[in-house]
């Protein structure tokens, strides 16, 4: 067992090593090939008509390793990792931030083997080092969404507010920038400044909606862009637009209350175990002593883990009604 780790933490220890000479010798061909790339873009766009719309480079780099952006640039699901982290408001790449879950993975599995010295505590253990990362970045996730939602009818009726005293609308989403705060004015910010560098504001609603996907917001970009082709007072179509979103809250708090019983019960089936576990222990600890030293103890430990995830997602997702 001693040797298998002794041999885990060299093969780690060489393969960044690779990494790191490969990139030193990477950086100086991938810093020239960018400026190549700056310098094609810039006579593209000299050689545009008029006509042609204008494109924002984005930063899409997935770790500031060169060769290891390359590697994950390759795979799909890396994409939609960095966006789920910029959606998060994690200031990480998606490359270290997959290193930090495969460090936690395998520091959790270590450390569960050498405490118990059972392969099934520390498979357990690593399978859970391996998602609580992600667990975290979810709550996040929706943590600001929540906030966003709950921000979002104010920042409408700013916009209305500031587009029915003259503004232009450019103007109002600045003003909402400056005087909203997180998440909701990080994310005009956004907005204002992708239309403000050249982006058609079609495109900056799209990409506005596509980093908040929540439904207010794509009623936000649905309706604006509909006044832009088709005319008519924007400010009361966010006048509007803000009571529907207020109205939907009021139905959604509603189905939080019908819903009470089944997270009360959710949240009981899941501390119950774990509270009975612990009161018999304390009561008779020999009644409790071959759950934890006997393997088949340990097989139904891990049956009981998995069953009662099983069951949170399954009562989770009854719950969880789309309003």
């Amino acid at each position: 067992m001693i040797m298998a780790l002794i041999a885990v933490v060299v093969f780690v220890l060489v393969t960044a090593g690779v990494f790191a000479v490969a990139s030193l010798f990477d950086e100086r061909r991938s810093h020239a090939r960018l400026l190549r790339e700056r310098l094609a873009t810039v006579q593209a766009a000299s050689e545009r008509q008029p006509s042609e719309e204008l494109l924002l480079l984005r930063d899409e780099l997935m770790s500031d390793i060169p060769v290891f952006n390359r590697l994950l640039q390759q795979w799909p699901r890396m994409t939609k990792l960095q966006q789920t982290l910029s959606q998060a408001d994690v200031k990480l790449k998606a490359g270290k931030f997959l290193l930090l879950t495969v460090c936690a993975c395998a520091t959790s599995g270590v450390v569960v083997l050498l405490l118990s010295n059972s392969k099934l505590f520390a498979g357990v253990a690593a399978a859970f080092g391996l998602f609580v990362p992600y667990m975290y970045v979810s709550f996040r996730r929706s943590q600001r969404f929540s906030k966003f939602e709950e921000l979002f009818p104010e920042a409408i009726d700013t916009l209305a507010r500031a587009v029915r005293a003259g503004h232009a609308f450019p103007t109002a989403l600045e003003l909402l920038a400056t005087e909203m705060g997180e998440p909701v004015g990080g994310e005009f910010r956004k907005l204002f400044e992708e239309q403000k560098f050249g982006l058609p504001l079609r495109d900056a609603l799209l990409n506005m909606a596509e980093r908040m996907p929540i439904v207010d917001v794509k009623f936000f970009a649905t309706a604006v862009m509909l006044q832009r082709e088709t005319g008519g007072n924007l400010a009361e179509i966010l006048d509007g637009l803000s009571y529907v979103i207020r109205e939907r809250f009021k139905i959604l708090r509603q189905v939080r209350v019908y819903t009470a019983q089944g997270r009360l019960t959710m949240l009981l089936l899941m501390a119950l175990p774990p509270i009975i576990v612990v009161v018999m222990a304390v009561m008779n600890p020999g009644f409790m002593t071959p759950l934890f030293t006997d393997p088949i103890g340990h097989a139904l430990i891990a049956a009981g883990i998995v069953l009662q995830t099983i069951g949170y997602l399954l009562i989770r997702k009854i719950i969880r009604i789309q309003v």
